[in-house]
């Protein structure tokens, strides 16, 4: 049954001054905002506020994917073509929350599907911009969705989730990274954008800023609450190939990409839906481990080997230093070329057509509990021939014919992140390398 229009229930909300006086009126309760948005000027971000003293429970139960509430931003023109996205990690019956449509479903998209969030329609916020024309209406709109979401979504709600219809959430990484903050205090989490252009770039008072991640920064930062960082928010102010970003994800969970309509499939030979299902094969498996990148050696063959799991594997023909390894192929480009060099806010290293720099890639093929251990078996398969010559440098030991790795991991979640895990080759033949992960050992120097 279609949902009903919420704006005649908000009046007091539409016409507060400013957002943050709708945000004080909506009531004393605590309440959270992971926001990724469009267009380049985004950045992804959380919002947190807290209950007076006298409300605050003693001991509170850990932070579950119950107290979490998502408020997604669609439109009926682009939803057939990216229901995908949210279909992909949205968990029937057990994620809160709602995607929010400009308009009603024409009778062609219902009944609406059943492993999709629920919409709802959103607020007419026309007669509380009169006098104050928003840069871009799609911005305050967002900021406006943070109360829509929590009218509905209130009891036991401790954080709220701002998102896009083509954004991708990892809320097992979610709930972990959120149950570590103290839900009874102020937070508002997120990271920069990754390219240094789309950083330069209530309600009322700041609806001439370019982005609602800016508007809400701006309306938070009124009561005296900043940004607390996250490396792991990724709004991918990127284009094109991404595989280079992805092989050397920073150290920390995995929580969301926005923009996948923007950037290339992440998997040769499928589109974006089947690379967003494919990689939650591997999510569903472990989100703890997915993109966290290990390095080991083999000695015997002068080989270096990167696992980004769940994702991809490299073979370098060479031995080469962990700093290099973990710095990120420039395979993508800006979202917007500057004037000049810097295009990012982290650092890259070129392609190259040296084989002793050039890797040869394998990516995320299948992930399956191992018959033997608490291990999960994960294969790579090699995406095309390298079409480089042997790294001399390296003894000339070609690793041309390798068509598989196999890499074992723990099925144990990794609880902490202050280390990468260590790993071991364990065997090498003509046409498949094995790796077993483990943690690294006190004081051990890996290189």
């Amino acid at each position: 049954m279609p949902a009903p229009s919420l704006s005649s229930k908000v009046n007091h909300f539409i016409f507060s001054k400013t957002f943050c006086q709708a945000l004080l009126i909506s009531g004393l309760v605590l309440y959270v905002i992971v926001i990724s948005f469009t267009p380049s000027q985004n950045l992804d971000l959380i919002l947190k506020r807290t209950p007076p003293a006298s409300r605050q429970i003693v001991q509170p139960e850990p932070t579950n994917l119950n107290h979490i509430a998502f408020g997604l931003l669609g439109s009926i023109k682009m939803w057939p073509h990216r229901r995908a996205y949210l279909e992909a990690w949205w968990r029937p019956n057990k994620t809160r929350g709602y995607v929010y449509l400009d308009r009603a479903p024409p009778p062609e998209l219902l009944p609406w599907p059943a492993n999709a969030p629920p919409y709802r329609i959103v607020d007419d916020l026309s007669k509380l911009f009169q006098d104050t024309k928003p840069l871009y209406e799609l911005m305050p709109r967002m900021v406006h969705g943070i109360l829509e979401l929590f009218r509905e979504e209130h009891d036991n709600v401790r954080w709220v989730v701002m998102g896009d219809d083509d954004s991708i959430f990892f809320v097992d990484n979610i709930v972990d990274v959120l149950a570590e903050y103290d839900h009874t205090k102020y937070f508002y989490l997120g990271w920069h954008s990754e390219s240094v252009i789309s950083n330069f770039c209530c309600l009322i008072r700041y609806a001439k800023l370019s982005s609602a991640d800016l508007i809400t920064m701006a309306c938070i930062a009124d009561v005296g609450v900043n940004l607390t960082p996250h490396k792991g928010i990724h709004q991918v102010d990127l284009r094109g190939d991404f595989s280079g970003f992805l092989a050397a994800h920073p150290k920390v969970p995995l929580m969301t990409f926005h923009h996948f309509d923007a950037m290339d499939p992440i998997f040769p030979g499928k589109d974006r839906f089947e690379s967003t299902r494919h990689l939650m094969k591997a999510a569903d498996a472990d989100q703890s481990r997915l993109l966290q990148q290990s390095i080991c050696y083999h000695r015997k063959n002068h080989w270096s080997f990167t696992v980004s799991w769940g994702y991809s594997a490299y073979i370098y023909e060479n031995i080469l230093p962990r700093s290099y390894l973990q710095t990120p192929i420039e395979t993508f480009t800006p979202w917007a070329n500057g004037p000049e060099r810097p295009f990012y806010m982290f650092d890259t290293r070129p392609r190259s057509d040296n084989p002793c720099e050039a890797p040869h890639i394998f990516f995320f093929d299948s992930v399956q509990r191992s018959d033997v251990g608490d291990k999960f078996v994960t294969r790579y398969i090699r995406a095309r021939p390298r079409g480089f010559g042997v790294c001399s440098a390296g003894g000339n030991h070609s690793a041309e014919s390798v068509t598989e790795i196999e890499v074992h991991s723990p099925t144990n979640k990794r609880l902490q992140m202050d280390r990468c895990e260590c790993c071991n080759v364990v065997r090498v033949d003509k046409s498949k390398a094995m790796i077993n992960y483990r943690e690294c050992e006190i004081d051990e120097i890996i290189a």
